[in-house]
Parts: structure tokens; sequence; C-alpha cells
């Protein structure tokens, strides 16, 4: 076979970002952005381009990287504080593994003001002047950049020196993640940035991972009583060895949901609740929730866990202190009880979860109506005289 006619072959990564400028920035008519994937730009980017555009903006634009006043720097810092806290130690396991890559890390709040900076910064280098708290690295203000655009995309992103919108951004290659908060809102984002550097897309992966854990870090910071360690059956779970992929899940010591990181939020689907209504523990799983506080108080090995649509997960269940407070009588089955008794109490708290509706609770449980009636020595509901 012949070797390819040199046009056709695809551009090194330089020369297509310099297309795409071209195509996208240069002077005249904007062309189509649906050709901009071919030449390795990614959509996220073209979207960002073109709002910097429509701002009113223009690449060759100076930039002047001011901090925000000390005032709004103290605020900024006590606002964030829980967020500062939970990734200190994270961003200093991140210092080791870009060591000798010349790349920092920053941290920023959910509005791309600079909170916390870690790593190689060379302080006599003007293109280091973004390495300060206080500076606001958001889209609006410095246009397309791995921060600006993980606030935007809530996804993790790779930007390489052109494919920032202004010029004077072009030294930069970074990658970013956003950072998702216990009620999965964004409230910050973390970002590796190098200076002249070569490209290192795999640093996506990396501040991926980082901020995971960082998520992690913020779950655990709420006020819980028992911690729920979720992942699916035949995932290895162990006391003091944490995975990666476990869902956390913290209730208080009546059974409400406190917090969940991303993992668990993506394993439970979250049911519809009146507005105003605190998710529990009995919205989630078909047991009653009792049970959870009696696993963790015996330190148990992990145990499966039904939900209500059938599928089962596997729970590791610790309490916070051996002091904490254990769920109302009413609600915790004693040890004693047979399995018809727990059989029965199960089946009674699907009727309550469903306010009565027996069929809607027989669905969820997979039984029929008659079973539910007879296991609770209910009498069914009789259809209304039409005579009448």
């Amino acid at each position: 076979m012949s070797e390819p006619a040199l046009s056709h072959r695809q551009p090194d990564r330089q020369t297509a970002i310099r297309q795409a400028r071209a195509a996208l920035l240069g002077p005249g008519e904007v062309r189509p952005t649906d050709a901009l994937p071919a030449l390795g730009l990614e959509p996220w980017i073209a979207r960002s381009w073109q709002r910097c555009l429509a701002d009113g903006h223009r690449p060759e634009d100076r930039l002047d990287f001011e901090p925000i006043s000390a005032q709004q720097q103290r605020q900024v810092q006590d606002d964030n504080h829980a967020l500062i806290e939970a990734a200190r130690p994270v961003l200093a396991q991140l210092s080791r593994a870009i060591a000798g890559t010349r790349y920092f890390s920053l941290l920023t709040n959910a509005q791309g003001v600079v909170v916390d900076v870690q790593g190689p910064v060379e302080a006599r280098s003007p293109a280091a002047t973004i390495a300060r708290v206080g500076i606001d690295l958001s889209e609006r203000a410095v246009g397309t950049t791995a921060i600006g655009a993980a606030l935007t995309e809530l996804q993790p992103v790779w930007l390489h020196q052109g494919e920032h919108f202004f010029q004077d951004n072009q030294v930069y290659s970074c990658a970013g993640a956003p950072v998702l908060g216990p009620d999965g809102v964004c409230v910050g984002m973390l970002d590796l940035t190098g200076v002249e550097v070569p490209e290192r897309p795999e640093l996506r992966h990396l501040v991926a991972r980082a901020a995971r854990h960082i998520e992690d870090a913020l779950t655990l910071q709420r006020p819980w009583q028992l911690l729920l360690r979720l992942n699916w059956p035949g995932t290895p779970m162990t006391d003091g060895v944490a995975n990666e992929s476990d869902g956390l899940l913290c209730l208080d010591g009546e059974g409400r949901v406190l917090a969940t990181n991303a993992a668990a939020r993506q394993m439970l689907p979250r049911p519809l609740l009146p507005p105003g209504a605190v998710l529990h523990a009995s919205d989630l799983f078909a047991l009653p929730w009792g049970l959870l506080f009696d696993h963790a108080q015996r330190e148990a090995p992990p145990m499966d866990l039904p939900l209500w649509s059938g599928l089962r997960l596997q729970t590791l269940a610790r309490l916070r202190h051996a002091s904490a407070p254990a769920p109302s009588p009413s609600t915790l089955p004693s040890p004693q009880r047979g399995l018809k008794d727990l059989e029965t109490a199960l089946i009674r708290q699907a009727v309550d979860a469903a306010r009565g509706n027996v069929a809607e609770a027989a669905q969820r449980l997979g039984i029929s109506r008659a079973t539910v009636y007879r296991k609770l020595a209910l009498r069914p509901k009789q259809p209304a005289d039409s005579g009448r």
C-alpha cells in the first residue's frame, strides 16, 4: 500500500491548533465549527471561544492578572474554608506526583478565584503571576482556560498553549477538573498548570482522580453518625482499605441522608420527593434502615443491601463513635427477631413508603398483592357498589 499523500496526513498538534484558530478566530466571516474536531479541537473549546467572542474579546487583547481586594480575599478564604482543608492533603500528594514536571496545582472556588497554590512556581517568571491566591481565573476574566472550562462544562479537561483564547495565555498547558460538594453542586475546581512545558494530556486523569479525593474528604466532613461504604457485589471491601470506586453515604442518627459522594450518587437512583422533603435511608434501601446501625454496632463484614429497584449493592457500615446515638427501638429490629418478623417488617415498611398503596409496594418488592395482604393480615379493599 502506498504512502498516503502529505496533505491527507493528520496535522501535528501545533499545526492543528493554528488551523483551528484561523478557522474560528481569524479575520473575516466565522466558519462553521462542525469541522473543528477533525483538526483536533474539542467541541467545548470551540464553545468557549465563541463565548469569548460574544463578550467582545479578541485574542490579542492584553490581560491584567490582578488579585481581588484584600477584604474580598479574606471573605473568599472564610467562605471556602471546608474546601481548602479537604484539599490540603490531596494537594500535597499531587506535588509528589508532578515533581520534576514544572507543573503546579491551583485550587479555586466555584467562581474561579484561586484559594490555594501548591508546587514549584518560578516566582521571577511573569507568567507565574496566575499562581497567587486571590487571582480571578474565570472564563469571564481570562478567557478559555482549564479553570473556566471545568467550571462551565463540569467535566475534566486538558488545554494546551494555543487552545487558550487569549494570546497572553498561550505559554500555559493545564488540566482541570470540577470539585462537587456532598450535595452534587460544584464548589470549586482543581487545576494543574505548567509554563512553557511539554504537553502532558495524561494529567487530565490525574487531576480528575485528585478532585474525587477532595470530594470524598468534603463528604466525610459532614457530622455523620453512620457511614455506608457502597459498591457492587464482588468488589473487595475491608476496614482500613479504601477503594476509589466506593460510594460514600453519610446518615444522621435518625437515618436521614446528610452527604453522598459522586460514586454513591451514580449507584443510587434518587427518588422523587415532595419539595423540601429530606432524603431518608428508607427511600433508598428495601430493608428496615435500623439494620444498618445494627450492622455497624457489630462491626460486621460487608452485607448485601437491596434497593427498591431490585438491584443489590454491598455495604460496610461503620459508626463515627462508639457512643453514637442508636435509632429508635421502633425502627431497630431486635437481634432475637426471626426471619419471619424481619420479612413482615420489610413489607410493612414498603407499604408505608408507598403511602398505603399495596399494589405499588408489591411491585417494588417483586411479590403479589395477595402476599402483601396475607403477610400483614390485611383485608383487600372491596370495589364500591356501582348500584349505589
